[in-house]
């Protein structure tokens, strides 16, 4: 009967087939049965070679049950493929496993939520098995692609979109906790798989509701009560994870989606997000990746050069962040491409901003449209500069060095060669706001540099540009060069002690730190000194000077005096001191009354910090007598008067009042006794020319300077009556005839000077130098006949420096 066939042929069924059927229940809700999927681990453990084939009929029932839509036999399969995984871990359970992914496979192609979720589920515990030895032939392209698609779920219910992205998410970990390990599965690097990775995580990632508790690996941000089930938080954290496990070769595969996403949702203007994204990378990376970072990002801002200013601006704040975390670490070889691309990113921008001034200026009207374009410029303007000062001001200071030597070489500087910019093209206007923008980032990258010496910190490639940019006419400039020179003299931080232009009654209560100069600092002042001062003196009386010039210049006479003043620098400063009084008194170049009084109100501060630095009695109380006078007679001339607003000023500044002045005569016999050279204090100090200028030095006769002592000096010195005015008078006579006589006159005056000390020169050089002895012999004349005398290499005398 057809009973008794079907009862003979049950029991020829394959013993694995008869365990995987009794696994099931007659109804799933009773689900699976613990003592038969006991016997069938059982059976799988103790015959290994049958796990391929109960994976095939497992993955056969499986799939019947997905096309009948009977689920609950399709979960109860599932669990038992699962516990079949966990239980076996022999070198037979790779065909297993192929039974095992295309049933998952199975399951994430179904639409029906639930199957997808147990799938991905079942691939995560996979995705946590160690297994023994590498699969040589397995890939994992689909699934890359499934469950990124599962992350951008729009499932039309909130609750079952969200358990759709994060059950997404959790499979792309697993892929990636299965393959980056994997050197055989390296291909999950490649761009065809990152372009799927990465925008899927950040997709989920732009849900999250607070961006600042974006920070490092281990934050709250990735610990919440609720962070398993939030999309935002479990992307973060395999995005994290990702990038952890990224090798050298790997990091351009890994950025490059990131740049591209933020490019596809426009992410860059508001940039929270892209800025929280890189802030999550670059805490991620190993440390000595950081600089593949700052290139990807460099070379987008040079793929976005042409874009709209906000764009631009998004990338360089961006970019900023990455620089604030890679100066903590490592930043690698690329600390002048990073100020090289954004210093040719600054000077575009300057040329958009001119060109649509330009646009603007030639139509009939000026348009709101016109002043938004060059506010945004000057947004992306100040936002390189600020990266440009943050990046620099975090390198160690060798390498601060090399970059500030490298933007002074970007200055363009009138009067010298300069290639990178052409001065041309953009005008003047725009040369000087590329002046005004460079000298700001460099005041960022000086602040806090600390140079053990001057000669290293202010060689004469950057000193000669700096001081010609310090001659222009144009205030802010010479503010910008002053602050810079501020920057890097104070070496011990006294500036801020002194707290702008003022009469300082007590400098001991200031507690200025200070060192005894070093050689190097010394020879630095005798090299560089007179440019110094002449600069210092040519910015005093420009007409544009405001109340932070005169700050400025006080402060740097100061910081002078501090770090950098021996007792030759002293009276050097005294000279340039008393010159400037000198020079706002004659006014020989027609100052207003203001910087003529303002000039004097800087005199009178820089004397009275220099009398209570040098603590000369004699000095302090003629400055103190000064500066009283002044309080009473002229307050105008002392710095909290004259900058105030709406100050009272003179009509002319009377010289016969010789008490609100200071006195050369005066301060000469107070520095006698301490043993300063008070004689050069006579000497009227000229501002010279130095570097790369012509100039022609004037020499002053040596009679003046030391006159030569013979018997009538000595007897004329017994009646000293009128012999004070003589000198006085010769001296005056001699330097105006130098100051007022033509050229020609002091060019041919000075070459007779040098052509009879040449002459001289030769004439002792004729009698003193003779042939030197050869072993050869030497030729001399004897009664008209020519005789060669031989002379002995070892009676010959060789001179100390031709002896080894």
């Amino acid at each position: 009967s057809p009973s008794r066939v079907c009862g003979c042929c049950g029991p020829l069924r394959p013993r694995y087939k008869r365990l995987v059927d009794n696994i099931f229940p007659e109804d799933p809700k009773d689900g699976l049965s613990k003592s038969d999927m006991e016997k069938l681990t059982f059976y799988a453990v103790s015959a290994p070679e049958k796990l391929d084939r109960i994976g095939a009929y497992l993955a056969e029932r499986l799939s019947r049950d997905v096309v009948r839509h009977r689920y609950g036999y399709v979960v109860i399969a599932m669990e038992a493929l699962d516990q079949l995984l966990m239980a076996c871990h022999s070198q037979s359970i790779k065909p297993f496993v192929e039974s095992f992914l295309h049933m998952v496979a199975k399951l994430l192609e179904s639409r029906e939520p639930d199957l997808q979720v147990l799938g991905t589920n079942s691939f995560v515990k996979f995705a946590n098995i160690e297994e023994d030895t590498p699969s040589y032939h397995r890939r994992y392209d689909f699934f890359v692609s499934q469950f990124s698609a599962m992350c951008h779920s729009t499932h039309e219910d909130p609750e079952t979109r969200t358990r759709i992205r994060v059950a997404g998410i959790k499979g792309l970990q697993g892929v990636v906790r299965k393959t980056v390990n994997d050197e055989l599965q390296a291909i999950i690097w490649e761009p065809q798989h990152m372009d799927k990775l990465i925008p899927s995580m950040l997709f989920n990632m732009q849900d999250a509701e607070d961006l600042d508790r974006v920070g490092p690996p281990g934050t709250p941000s990735e610990t919440g009560q609720d962070g398993e089930e939030n999309p935002a938080s479990l992307a973060e954290s395999c995005f994290r994870e990702l990038l952890g496990r990224a090798a050298y070769g790997n990091m351009n595969n890994a950025v490059r989606p990131v740049l591209v996403h933020l490019d596809n949702h426009r992410l860059w203007e508001p940039n929270e997000f892209a800025v929280s994204c890189f802030r999550i990378i670059m805490y991620s990376i190993q440390a000595q990746h950081s600089h593949h970072v700052i290139q990807q990002v460099l070379g987008h801002l040079d793929t976005h050069n042409k874009n709209t200013p906000r764009m631009r601006a998004g990338i360089v704040q961006v970019l900023l962040e990455t620089v604030a975390i890679a100066a903590k670490g490592s930043v690698g070889p690329t600390v002048l491409e990073v100020f090289n691309t954004l210093l040719k990113h600054l000077r575009m921008s300057v040329d958009f901003e001119l060109g649509e001034n330009s646009r603007r200026n030639s139509g009939a009207s000026v348009s709101s449209s016109g002043r938004v374009k060059e506010s945004e410029e000057r947004i992306v303007q100040n936002a390189i500069i600020q990266t440009i000062g943050f990046f620099g001001g975090n390198l160690p200071d060798y390498q601060r060095a090399e970059v500030m030597m490298f933007i002074m070489g970007k200055v363009p500087v009138y009067g010298t060669p300069c290639h990178t910019l052409d001065t041309v093209k953009i005008g003047h206007q725009g040369t000087k706001r590329i002046q005004a923008m460079l000298l700001s980032s460099l005041i960022m990258v000086t602040s806090g540099f600390k140079s053990k010496t001057m000669v290293a910190a202010l060689p004469a490639p950057f000193l000669d540009p700096l001081f010609s940019i310090s001659l222009m006419e144009d205030c802010e400039l010479r503010q910008l060069v002053l602050e810079i020179l501020l920057n890097i003299i104070d070496r011990h931080d006294n500036r801020a002690k002194l707290r702008g232009i003022r009469i300082i009654p007590n400098v001991a209560a200031l507690k200025i730190k200070r060192e005894k100069i070093s050689k190097q600092d010394v020879g630095f002042m005798k090299k560089h000194g007179q440019q110094l001062y002449r600069h210092i003196y040519l910015g005093c009386k420009e007409e544009d000077n405001g109340h932070k010039n005169f700050e400025l210049l006080f402060t740097t006479l100061a910081v002078l005096t501090i770090e950098l003043a021996n007792e030759e620098v002293v009276v050097d400063l005294i000279r340039l001191a008393l010159a400037l009084q000198d020079m706002s008194l004659a006014n020989e170049e027609n100052m207003p009354m203001v910087i003529r009084c303002g000039i004097m109100a800087l005199v009178a501060a820089y004397l009275n910090f220099l009398s209570q630095m040098i603590a000369n009695p004699a000095f302090c109380q003629h400055v103190s007598k000064v500066i009283e006078m002044r309080n009473l007679e002229a307050p105008y001339l002392l710095p909290e008067h004259i900058f105030r607003e709406k100050c009272p000023l003179p009509n002319c500044l009377e010289k016969e009042d010789r008490s609100l002045y200071f006195q050369t005569v005066d301060l000469a016999e107070c520095l006698v006794a301490p043993g300063y050279n008070a004689e050069r204090l006579s000497i009227p100090y000229v501002p010279q020319v130095t570097g790369k200028h012509s100039f022609i030095t004037i020499p002053i006769p040596r009679s003046l300077i030391h006159p030569e002592i013979t018997f009538e000096t000595l007897k004329k010195a017994i009646d000293t009556t009128g012999l004070e005015e003589q000198e006085k008078e010769k001296r005056r006579q001699v330097m105006e005839k130098f100051q007022k006589a033509p050229f020609e006159e002091i060019a041919a005056h000075c070459e007779s000077k040098a052509n009879m000390l040449h002459d001289r020169l030769a004439q002792i050089f004729e009698l003193t130098i003779r042939p030197p002895p050869s072993p050869s012999g030497v030729v001399s004349i004897s009664a008209g006949h020519a005789q060669h005398q031989s002379v002995p290499v070892y009676e010959m005398k060789f001179p100390d420096l031709c002896v080894y």
